[in-house]
């Protein structure tokens, strides 16, 4: 019994140590890596060109010895990265072995320069560049899978040792929101500053902005170093100023979301001459109000076509599509499609109506029956529906109410005649009883 414990306690810890070692273990990333081109002699860049790389991420505990990877012919540059943020680790970012999704990731060489932004410049204030910038820097821009991580971090190499570390990384794990109207929105950022960095702690600014088809403006800027906020912002856009110092919680919240929100909003750190960003896509949704008029539609008379009109109001965005159907007594269910559709008229607040108009007639109705009739509206917020019932005289099959109303009806006609006959009755055998007298 002893030695049956030892074995599952041993097996337990081989279970566990695999699965910690799986969750721990970082990607090697494929990137585009993009090149300026030289003109020659004079030095100057002339354009650029995309090559492949590979980005062999470890944390500060893993090792890669790039002499033992199998890398592919036609990659023509590598770098090994220490991340100790573990961003670059996640799993979004690190798909299963074999896997034909990949990660989409970028590489640029970027140039360390100061900011001309009124709530960064304080970062640069001394308008010196520390030797410690005097090295190569490279910005990868990396989306995860299924939309579940967008990352930018910006590397360091030693011109020395040709060692690579990441030092600034600025990530979302909302790359795309979606919000009903009037209800407050997170979109989600972080940003992390590598401790050994001299840059560490010497302050840091964020700012978010907005962007919809080619237009834009500042939504919200804070220096953190001074702890200030831009003196242009949208009504209700918030930061979490402790989360923000305490752990890098650059998130904005959008107290009350308006149709006009909908668009990209970029999340941009900057630490002295450094800048990295993200962006994430916020869309409103808000599902239609659904109403059919006349209501309730007036009786039909078997062959008669009749014109009814159904409403869907207060929707964002635009796509919606209509549909119209007939549920008889039975449960069958008749597609009658989607009507004549108007086009779309836009209300104060940003949000959409249509209509759809339906003739309907009769004499097609299987055995020119009525039913429920219903409208249908699919939105991405949700499908609606409105009904009413539709009474065909002659085949509409009376209600209680109805059949008591008849009785009673019938009742009275019954009392009426008998009463009548019995006037008429006793009139006439009065008049005999005169004339036998005469």
């Amino acid at each position: 019994m002893t030695g049956f414990s030892t074995i599952y306690k041993l097996s337990l810890l081989a279970v566990f140590s695999l699965v910690q070692g799986c969750l721990s273990s970082c990607p090697v990333i494929e990137c585009w890596y993009t090149l300026e081109k030289s003109r020659g002699g004079g030095g100057l860049a002339s354009g650029a060109n995309q090559v492949n790389a590979l980005l062999f991420v470890k944390s500060e505990e893993q090792q890669h010895d790039r002499e033992t990877m199998n890398t592919p012919s036609d990659i023509e540059h590598t770098f090994s990265i220490t991340d100790s943020s573990g961003f670059l680790c996640h799993k979004a970012l690190n798909p299963p072995e074999g896997s034909i999704k990949k990660p989409h990731c970028e590489l640029n060489q970027i140039q360390p320069q100061p900011s001309s932004l009124l709530w960064v410049a304080p970062l640069t204030d001394s308008a010196q560049s520390p030797l410690y910038l005097q090295a190569d820097w490279r910005a990868a821009t990396i989306h995860g899978l299924d939309k579940e991580m967008s990352v930018t971090s910006v590397i360091r190499t030693s011109p020395e040792s040709q060692h690579s570390d990441l030092i600034l990384s600025v990530t979302t794990k909302t790359v795309f929101v979606t919000a009903r109207l009037g209800v407050p929105a997170l979109l989600d950022c972080s940003f992390w500053v590598d401790p050994s960095s001299p840059l560490h702690g010497a302050g840091f600014s964020v700012e978010w902005r907005y962007q919809f088809r080619g237009n834009g403006h500042l939504v919200l800027g804070y220096d953190g170093k001074n702890d200030r906020l831009s003196d242009i912002k949208d009504k209700g856009a918030m930061l979490d100023f402790e989360g923000v110092h305490q752990n890098g919680n650059a998130s904005l919240i959008l107290s009350e979301t308006k149709v006009k929100q909908s668009g990209t909003y970029i999340c941009s750190v900057h630490v002295p001459y450094l800048l990295a960003q993200v962006a994430v896509e916020l869309e409103i949704v808000e599902p239609p109000s659904i109403s059919i008029h006349p209501s309730p539609p007036p009786i039909i008379i078997p062959g008669q076509i009749v014109t009814l009109h159904c409403e869907a109001s207060g929707f964002a965005p635009l796509s919606l599509d209509f549909s119209w159907e007939l549920t008889d007594s039975e449960g069958n269910v008749t597609p009658l499609g989607s009507g004549s559709v108007s086009g779309h008229r836009e209300g104060y607040d940003g949000t959409y109506s249509q209509s759809s108009k339906l003739q309907l007639d009769s004499a097609k109705l299987e055995q020119g029956r009525g039913g429920e009739l219903s409208c249908v509206a699919a939105h991405p917020g949700g499908t609606r529906r409105a009904s009413v019932t539709l009474n065909v005289i002659g085949f509409s099959t009376p209600s209680i109410e109805d059949s008591m109303a008849m009785v009673g009806v019938a009742l009275v006609l019954y009392g009426l005649i008998k009463f009548v006959s019995w006037t008429f009755t006793g009139s006439g055998d009065d008049e005999s009883d005169e004339k036998k007298k005469n």
